[in-house]
């Protein structure tokens, strides 16, 4: 993999400021103030929240407390998505801090998925981690690694230990130089406009005459409306940890540099916005 380790670094240490605040609806027997925290883009909401929860918990009685989940201006926040992606998705372009409603009331069932416990958590990120190798290596490097290397991967991102992480991660990020790349670029695209999650299909990081694929060719298959035609105003943003890459970027170089610790590449189609 190519040492870019200042690009790791800063897709790593990338931090959202956000302004929790508890819904109105909830019954407290004082008013909450509301709490500040940099949440980290690589991370899961439900894994950096216990301060969260600890200071409204405060002003509530226990037999009011249900499940906590997040909201922000009416869409519930899909806590097994990154932090980044959320916010990319359906935050870009907003003033700073990134508000975020608190409930512990009303789950909404049909569109949140249940995290009672952290172990939650990290069977979901270790199966995307597992289902990218898939992609990439036909599963080789995971089987390879033994359970405590499986857990190092968990315990980096759970307790935001950059090395600790990277010294497993890279293992996954390699690949023999007659490849030239993974098999497959294990890659997710989102957009508001659709009721779909999300498009995910097999695609190579090089042509059968073996030139490098870019985000562009990428697009190009699976989301071609994301590629204004000469002399057209662009009407969606590619964004990636908060970002626009040129669409000339090898697929490989983001697939290694700018995954997600689970990864993938997760890339956001979002409207240009009308200033």
């Amino acid at each position: 993999m190519a040492d870019d380790k200042d690009v790791l670094r800063d897709v790593w240490f990338g931090r959202i400021p956000t302004c929790f605040t508890l819904n109105q609806d909830e019954t407290t027997e004082r008013e909450a103030e509301p709490y500040y925290l940099l949440l980290p883009r690589v991370s899961y909401l439900t894994l950096v929240t216990d301060k969260v929860k600890k200071h409204f918990l405060k002003v509530m009685k226990p037999e009011d407390v249900g499940e906590m989940w997040f909201e922000y201006e009416g869409t519930p926040l899909k806590w097994h998505y990154p932090i980044g992606v959320l916010f990319d998705l359906h935050a870009s372009n907003t003033v700073l801090p990134w508000t975020i409603t608190v409930h512990f009331k009303n789950f909404p069932d049909r569109d949140l998925l249940h995290c009672p416990s952290n172990s939650v958590i990290e069977a979901h990120f270790m199966s995307s981690i597992k289902e990218a190798d898939a992609l990439k290596h036909k599963s080789q490097v995971i089987n390879d690694m033994q359970k405590k290397d499986h857990k190092q991967l968990w315990m980096g991102l759970q307790n935001d230990k950059f090395d600790q992480f990277w010294a497993m991660n890279r293992k996954l990020m390699e690949y023999s130089t007659e490849d030239g790349g993974f098999r497959y670029i294990p890659f997710r695209i989102y957009q508001t406009m659709s009721d779909r999650p999300f498009i995910q299909k097999l695609f190579r990081p090089v042509s059968p005459e073996g030139n490098a694929h870019t985000l562009s060719d990428l697009l190009k298959e699976m989301y071609p409306a994301a590629i204004p035609n000469e002399g057209e105003q662009k009407r969606y943003q590619v964004v990636i940890h908060g970002i626009e890459p040129l669409l000339e970027t090898p697929l490989q170089w983001l697939s290694e540099h700018l995954s997600h610790p689970d990864n993938f590449l997760h890339i956001c189609i979002i409207p240009t916005p009308s200033d």
